[in-house]
């Protein structure tokens, strides 16, 4: 009998208290290698809070986290960068002071695994910049302020500083929030082309028609707890997430 495959990342009744408010409550989870899970739900459900606690930014008040079988409880952020867990925030100014292709050479030298470049930029470095500003349409601008960037170029350039050194898994809090349809549309092709390396991708995300677009999993959190868990295509016809998140929206999701 083959033995069960091991999530690449499992909370294990993972919460964290502030005083008497429960922001994560118990929650219990299991991700398996290549996937991409879209995390939806109200403002204040707790969604950044859990993301913080996977990636080590915040203490866990109760509960354990493993990534690849092992517990990560009380490791720090950059210590899960070099075991292979990158993860980008809200915000997308990068170093808005510094041109792109400086934003990008500042991510190489600072490592992400067993490699640690150190200081000196060397061409292998340079090359690896451009051949990844390239993948992400970015290469004309290489020579451009970050500060100067349209909203989607920064996006891009967050998500490219973030797999240079291919993560195993990578952490995205609303990637495309701020971002016009089209643009939405833009970079729902790039998430496409990422899954497609066999990343696993965990997003959280409001704007439903990029989640249903590109996860195969969702989750609805509120109130610091999990109140769904399955099909994208699902999430429209629950009466739950109907009647805490969605409202009305619901219908015009279950029309398409």
């Amino acid at each position: 009998m083959n033995s069960p495959v091991e999530s690449i990342l499992e909370c294990r009744g993972v919460s964290r208290h502030y005083g008497a408010l429960a922001a994560v409550d118990g929650i219990d989870l299991a991700i398996s290698a290549g996937e991409t899970v879209g995390i939806g739900g109200p403002n204040g459900a707790g969604k950044t809070t859990f993301f913080d606690l996977i990636s080590g930014l915040t203490a866990v008040s109760g509960g354990q986290i493993l990534y690849n079988g092992k517990t990560i409880t009380g490791v720090s952020p950059h210590q899960l960068f070099h075991q292979g867990m990158a993860r980008t925030f809200q915000v997308t100014d990068g170093f808005g002071s510094l041109t792109v292709m400086q934003n990008m050479l500042a991510s190489i030298i600072n490592g992400g695994g067993a490699e640690r470049p150190g200081l000196f930029i060397t061409r292998k470095h340079r090359d690896l910049a451009c051949a990844v500003l390239a993948d992400y349409g970015l290469l004309n601008s290489a020579d451009d302020l970050v500060s100067d960037l349209p909203a989607l170029d920064r996006k891009k350039l967050m998500v490219a500083t973030a797999v240079v050194h291919k993560p195993q898994i990578l952490l995205l809090d609303e990637p495309v929030g701020g971002l016009a349809p089209s643009e939405v549309d833009a970079f729902i092709e790039l998430i496409l082309g990422l899954r497609k390396t066999g990343i696993t991708i965990v997003f959280i995300e409001h704007v439903m028609r990029f989640l249903l677009a590109v996860a195969d999993r969702a989750l609805i959190m509120h109130q610091g707890k999990l109140i769904y868990d399955g099909a994208p295509k699902g999430i429209a016809a629950d009466e739950t997430v109907k009647s805490v998140y969605l409202g009305s929206a619901a219908d015009a999701m279950g029309a398409h």
